[in-house]
């Protein structure tokens, strides 16, 4: 038997030589700090400008893209919520005016909601201002810096992938 080394694994290696991820975990902090930040403020600012909460202004984000409604299934997978969590946003927007809700034709035991014409007019307003802000706190880079950060977070997010399938296998 010869005297090999054999690679370490990621997990062993973090363990072994934490100062051999010392880049990567900086790294995850600046991101987890800059998402952070940037959700903190689009919380204080939909709350503030329009009494309204994040997770009520993503739902009406996915209503307003699907005009024909959605079932709350569809809802929660979309959204990467339990559908308990979803029931109590739906009502809360059901009894603002906001959304409706209906049985499905198609399958009686299914609810579709979908914006009011009122919601559909109001979540507008939200999102043109919202995306006035996104822009406002991206201001600071160039499109060619934006361009780059969009590249090298589509790597980002295909490198997790890859080990996150690499772990569950």
């Amino acid at each position: 038997m010869t005297n090999q080394t054999i690679p370490l694994d990621a997990e062993t290696k973090a363990i072994e030589m934490p100062e051999d991820h010392r880049d990567e975990l900086r790294l995850w902090l600046r991101l987890l700090t800059c998402s952070t930040l940037i959700e903190g403020e689009v919380r204080r600012r939909l709350r503030d400008r329009f009494d309204v909460t994040l997770p009520r202004f993503d739902l009406m984000a996915q209503l307003d893209r699907t005009p024909e409604g959605m079932t709350l299934s569809d809802l929660s997978k979309r959204m990467m919520v339990s559908n308990g969590n979803l029931t109590s946003l739906v009502d809360r927007l059901v009894a603002s005016g906001h959304i409706e809700r209906r049985v499905s034709e198609i399958d009686r035991r299914a609810q579709i909601v979908n914006l009011t014409p009122a919601g559909r007019t109001e979540f507008r307003a939200m999102a043109a201002e919202h995306e006035a802000w996104i822009a406002e706190i991206f201001g600071g880079l160039t499109q060619r810096e934006q361009k780059d950060l969009m590249r090298l977070l589509a790597k980002t997010k295909l490198s997790a992938r890859n080990a996150i399938v690499g772990v569950a296998q």
